[in-house]
């Protein structure tokens, strides 16, 4: 395992300074650089900011950070299958790029950081491992 994958909701709350357990673990780890990220989270993440300079800040800072990409389609389609075979064992996920995230990280094998129900979720019925 090469690093774990943040989520945005963890981002969230380390750009808005709440002393959280997953900020303390995000920021850790930005000093051993480990952190990854997929698109998703890039866009969600840099979508949240009104100020073109915090935009513009926070964009570089997160392209510096190892970034997991894959075929769209290919990542469409497997997210797709994850979030039906949660949804036949009774577990609806309210946002459907959560899916996307937690398969980037089960892909990858790596360890998701999160603040977000619908990831423990996903966790208790998958292989997804949370940090």
């Amino acid at each position: 395992m090469r690093g774990i994958l943040v989520d945005t909701s963890v981002w969230i709350d380390f750009f808005n300074n709440h002393d959280l357990p997953q900020v303390a673990t995000l920021k850790n780890h930005l000093r051993s650089s480990s952190i990854c990220l997929c698109p998703p989270i890039v866009q969600e993440v840099l979508q949240g900011f009104r100020s073109d300079v915090q935009f513009q800040q926070t964009k570089e800072m997160l392209l510096t950070l190892e970034i997991l990409i894959s075929d769209p389609l290919y990542v469409a389609v497997e997210a797709a299958e994850l979030f039906r075979s949660l949804r036949k064992k009774g577990v609806t996920i309210r946002k459907p790029n959560d899916c996307i995230i937690a398969w980037y990280a089960i892909k990858n094998k790596m360890k998701l950081l999160q603040n977000d129900s619908d990831f423990e979720l996903i966790a208790k019925h998958s292989d997804l491992e949370l940090a």
